[in-house]
């Protein structure tokens, strides 16, 4: 990748559709009048080339290996009675072992994301050994201190879901699809924590908490064989940036129409060398689409490798400090709802403990549609009125509801907790959370890979690391927060913290393009010391 930065690009800022429809349709380019970004290249295995059938299956998988993995980590969240009252663990270690784990996967990201095992071509190894290493939390337990290093293995383990799905989705689909497939993750990644205790629940119910940890090993396995068989490699290397591809000059662009020049700055600012079109290529056979490594041209050095594993703890972009705060509060909800329903005056046995996440799966699925499909028709309609030229802040502006949604659920659970109220005002508060969690979640990663696409793994492992590390130290505070508190004053002090956090997308609205232009130089040397020139 070889870019001679001249102008004032503004990362993120794409002229996304044609406006006028008097703009040459070109085959590869454009998709009705919306502009095809990034440029698929005449590489049949380019990604963006596949079919939608080979497309899906991708992504579906991806889905699928998320769904197994973040199951395995919240199996335990509605047993934690019974794990105590039959081990003698106290709850206090239980939910302090979590938020290691939470600090584990947050900081392992930078190993799995970063180091050899997916910069040097091929992801898909790095899937399927943190699929084999999931197991070995379905050990038997019975002492604090192997629930802690079982749930230190689990965040290790579990590290590649946080970020490589971001990167296969943003490998795979053009930026007007970016969307509603990255909300199809989030609900993978949100709801098998809500799916993993409602099944574990009545689980033990039936076989009891030790049969049901070994029960993931079997999903575990099935998903392994899946992926190693039908999962491909989704790396390609792109000779150019995202919406820079096409190169723009004043001889063979005299005049602007009002929309052209509103992105000729952002199509002038970076000339990409040698943008020659690549000679096609042999489609690959099966065998070969499960290797485990495929050597890329213009793929990292070891000494870049080496040097990408620490570059994402300082240079972190302005916008992941806001993603940051955006999807830790279901902690909250894992880390309490046991204690509170097993004891009185609900008594709830872990199947009714478990039963209690079908709010949150109603909360999850209404949350997909409204960060999926809803902000993607919201950003492109915004698009048009801006002239067909799409920033990355219009994709913000639902996050309103998510940050009303989520004050209003918090204290819902928590005063409706306090005062023993009906189990159905738990449910429906812990849904309107989730709701919020998820469309707040799959928004800022959205966000965070329009405005920086082309280092969306460094950008988006510096967000969890923060993330994570803030949930760590979250998890020691819930318990003594709403024990010595009350339920009803901590929530409500957790739901009006929430509305605060949420609410930064108004600062980010107001200066987040200018806050990118600040950044642009800093960007564009990073990609320049990331890849090697050919």
């Amino acid at each position: 990748m070889t870019a001679t930065m001249h102008g004032d690009a503004v990362p993120g800022t794409l002229y996304l559709i044609n406006i006028d429809g008097n703009g040459e349709t070109v085959v590869g380019k454009t998709e009705g009048d919306i502009q095809l970004y990034p440029r698929p290249s005449n590489n049949s295995e380019d990604p963006l080339n596949w079919s939608s059938r080979r497309k899906t299956v991708v992504l579906s998988l991806t889905i699928l290996w998320v769904l197994a993995i973040g199951s395995a980590y919240a199996f335990p969240f509605s047993l934690l009675a019974d794990i105590t009252h039959e081990t003698g663990i106290s709850t206090t270690d239980l939910v302090q072992a979590s938020g290691i784990l939470s600090l584990t996967c947050g900081w392992g990201c930078l190993i799995w994301v970063i180091f050899p095992f997916t910069t040097l071509g091929s992801s898909k190894d790095g899937q399927d050994l943190v699929l084999s290493i999931a197991i070995i939390g379905c050990a038997y337990l019975s002492t604090a201190w192997e629930w802690y290093v079982v749930r230190i293995l689990y965040g290790l383990a579990m590290a590649p879901i946080e970020t490589l799905p971001e990167v296969t989705i943003a490998d795979v689909c053009f930026a007007h699809q970016r969307g509603t497939w990255i909300s199809f993750y989030v609900v993978a990644l949100f709801g098998s924590t809500y799916i993993g205790p409602l099944i574990s629940g009545w689980l033990t119910v039936a076989i009891g908490w030790r049969d049901t940890m070994m029960f993931i090993g079997v999903a575990c396995i099935a998903s392994l064989i899946l992926v190693f068989f039908f999962m491909e490699e989704t790396m390609f290397i792109r000779k150019a940036l995202e919406g820079l591809e096409d190169e723009v000059s004043e001889a063979s662009s005299p005049t602007l129409s009002v929309c052209e020049a509103q992105n000729a700055e952002v199509k002038a600012a970076v000339k990409i060398n040698n943008q020659i079109a690549e000679p096609p290529t042999q489609k690959k056979t099966y065998f070969q689409k499960l290797a485990l490594y495929c050597l890329l041209p213009g793929r990292p050095t070891v000494k870049q490798m080496f040097r990408n594993t620490y570059m994402p703890l300082v240079s972190p972009w302005e916008n992941e400090k806001y993603a940051a705060n955006a999807h830790h509060r279901f902690s909250v909800m894992n880390s309490t709802t046991s204690p509170i329903l097993s004891a009185a005056p609900y008594y709830f046995s872990s199947g009714l403990v478990g039963s209690m996440y079908a709010g949150p799966i109603v909360g999850t699925l209404l949350g997909c549609w409204w960060a999926g499909w809803v902000v993607d028709y919201l950003t492109l309609k915004l698009a048009r009125r801006n002239g067909g030229v799409r920033e990355p802040e219009h994709r913000l502006w639902p996050l309103a509801v998510s940050a009303v949604l989520s004050c209003a659920g918090l204290i819902m659970y928590g005063v409706g907790a306090q005062h023993q109220a009906p189990w159905i005002v738990l449910a429906i508060g812990l849904a309107l959370l989730t709701f919020a969690v998820v469309t707040g979640s799959s928004i800022a990663l959205s966000y965070n890979i329009d405005c920086f696409k082309d280092i969306c793994s460094e950008s988006i492992t510096s967000v969890i690391v923060i993330r994570n590390t803030m949930g760590f130290a979250f998890s020691y505070a819930i318990t003594p927060w709403y024990t010595n508190m009350g339920l009803q004053n901590c929530f409500i002090m957790a739901g009006f913290l929430s509305l605060g956090s949420l609410l930064t997308f108004l600062v980010f609205t107001w200066k987040g393009k200018t806050l990118r232009k600040i950044a642009a130089p800093r960007y564009y040397r990073y990609i320049e010391q990331s890849f090697t020139h050919e």
